[in-house]
This record gives structure tokens, C-alpha cells and sequence, in this order.
């Protein structure tokens, strides 16, 4: 495994609207090892695909309860809002509140190619809808309601 250069806020292919995976080969499934070992290092609970430079449309995460791989990842459901806090491995230092769903739920494909659904609430809820918003070119310093810096301790 490698880690990867996060690509930081002005970076072109940050605003970039990814294109679908279409081939799950080997190097795909090195490019999710590569960057959950990337998301892992630099401390995120999350990691969009054009944040290292690709602009496809998968990403990881892990909020604290294992590791999610989500590819081609749509969300069909959203239920109820809720405003808190968010930060950006690709926007270091800047916080800000963001007002997203409170309940989602993705349809997506695994690492193997099989069609997966997940419901999700809480941080993974606002996790899956933030690196969602990176496949579209979209930072969460774009659509925050407030912006704040906070120096790493």
C-alpha cells in the first residue's frame, strides 16, 4: 500500500464532476487500499477518489465502525435535517457548519462489483453526503453556513 497526496482546496480536479467506474480491476482495488491507508494516516473519517487526484466516482470511509467502500455511490432517500460541524482533509484548518440530512440512504457498489444498499444516520449519514458532494465538484466550504479556522493542535 501507498499513501497518496491529498489534493488540497484549488486544486482543478476538486471541482471536477467524477466519472462512473466502469472496470473493478486490480488496480482499482488498490487505489480503495491506498486510500483508506491515505484517509487512515491523516486522521479523516473520510476520502473521495478526486481528493487524491482521480476523479472517479468512489470513496471511503470510516467513522469509527469499519470500513465503508462505496463505488458509483447514489443517494435515493434523505430524511430531516441537521446543521453541525465539518472539516476537510483537503481544506486544512477550516471548519464550518453545513446543514445536511439527517438519515440517507445510498445504493452503491462494493469492491466486487455486487449492488449494495445502506441507510445511514448520524456522522456516517453527514459523511456519505460529504465525500458524495466531492464526485460532484462541490467542497463543504461551498454550501457551509459559517466558516471558521482552527490551527491543528
Amino acid at each position: 500500500m501507498a499513501l497518496l497526496d491529498i489534493k488540497k482546496a484549488g486544486a482543478p480536479v476538486l471541482k471536477q464532476v467524477c466519472t462512473p467506474v466502469h472496470k473493478i480491476d486490480t488496480k482499482l482495488k488498490k487505489l480503495l487500499d491506498d486510500m483508506a491507508e491515505t484517509m487512515y494516516e491523516a486522521n479523516g473519517v473520510g476520502l473521495a477518489a478526486p481528493q487524491v487526484g482521480v476523479p472517479i466516482r468512489m470513496v471511503v470511509i470510516d467513522v469509527g465502525s469499519g470500513l465503508v467502500e462505496l463505488l458509483n455511490p447514489v443517494i435515493t432517500e434523505r430524511e430531516g435535517s441537521d446543521v453541525d460541524s465539518e472539516g476537510c482533509l483537503s481544506v486544512p484548518n477550516i471548519f464550518g457548519d453545513v446543514e445536511r440530512a439527517a438519515k440517507v440512504t445510498v445504493e452503491y457498489m462494493n469492491r466486487n462489483g455486487k449492488t449494495r444498499q445502506l441507510t445511514a444516520e448520524k456522522l456516517l449519514a453527514r459523511c456519505i453526503q460529504h465525500e458524495l458532494d466531492h464526485l460532484d465538484g462541490t467542497l463543504f466550504i461551498d454550501i457551509a453556513k459559517s466558516l471558521r479556522r482552527e490551527e491543528s493542535k
